[in-house]
Parts: structure tokens; C-alpha cells; sequence
């Protein structure tokens, strides 16, 4: 499982026009679930996320995380994030995991984020959604649950 994360001062998702999540700052998340993937790679990657120092304390430096600085999260699922471009010049995306199993751990993802007290917004899975986003610095970090 992969979570892209992108710190941000505001962000808002929409299908068909109209907005169905939006945050001010903290992270927009966008999650990728890969065939073999479990409940144990989201809760990882959800306590990573809530948990990672990524926010600027009153010195510049990185020393604050979502929860520290009482952020938002904006949950975005993308399987693109499994895309596999080693050969030829069109990604596959034979690791990702079936759309069934991707919704299930999507849905279980944000479970482990809302005892955080964070409020959580979430696109619509599977739906051709625009995303608008405030890059905050930017900042933007790569979380794999398969890297730990």
C-alpha cells in the first residue's frame, strides 16, 4: 500500500462539479492498495500518516506532525500509485489490487485515521474526480507500507 502525501494550507475534491471533500491545512492523501495488501498495511501507513513530522515548528524546522498542529486529512484513493513503468511506454497496473479488495482497505484506511480526532474527508472511490490543491512549501512525501 502507498500513500502520497502533499502538506497543504487548503484542498477540496469534486465529482461532476460538485465538492464531495475539502480541507483546510494538513494532508491530502492519496492511497494506492496493491494486490496482497492487508488490514495491517493501513493501519501502518495510517498511524504513519497522522504521526509524521512534517510540519514546520516555530524554528522552520520539521518537528510537527498532522496531530500536533491539529490538521486536516484529505483521503483520495489512486491506483495509479501501483503503476508499473519498467517496460514499453504505457503503465500497467496488473499490482494493483481488484477495485473490491482496494475499497475494503480504502474504507479501512480511513477507519484507523478517525480515532485521531482529525478531521477526515475522503473523495468518492472510483470516481473521476478533480482535485484542488494549496501546496503548502510544497511538501510532498512517498509512504509504502512494504518499505518498513
Amino acid at each position: 500500500m502507498k500513500a502520497l502525501l502533499q502538506r497543504v494550507s487548503g484542498a477540496a475534491v469534486s465529482v461532476s462539479g460538485e465538492v464531495v471533500g475539502e480541507i483546510e491545512r494538513g494532508l491530502v492523501v492519496f492511497l494506492g492498495v496493491a494486490e496482497g495488501d492487508s488490514e495491517k498495511d493501513a493501519r501502518y501507513l495510517a498511524q504513519k500518516t497522522v504521526n509524521l513530522r512534517i510540519f514546520a515548528d516555530d524554528a522552520g524546522r520539521f518537528n510537527l506532525s498532522a496531530l500536533d498542529i491539529k490538521g486536516e486529512l484529505l483521503v483520495v484513493s489512486q491506483f495509479t500509485l501501483m503503476a508499473d513503468t519498467k517496460k514499453g511506454r504505457r503503465p500497467s497496473f496488473i499490482g494493483a489490487a481488484p477495485p473490491d479488495q482496494a475499497e475494503e482497505l480504502f474504507e479501512h484506511f480511513i477507519a484507523e485515521l478517525r480515532p485521531s480526532g482529525l478531521k477526515v474527508a475522503t473523495g468518492r472511490f472510483q470516481a473521476y474526480m478533480q482535485v484542488e490543491i494549496h501546496n503548502d512549501g510544497p511538501v510532498t512525501v512517498m509512504l509504502d507500507s512494504r518499505e518498513v
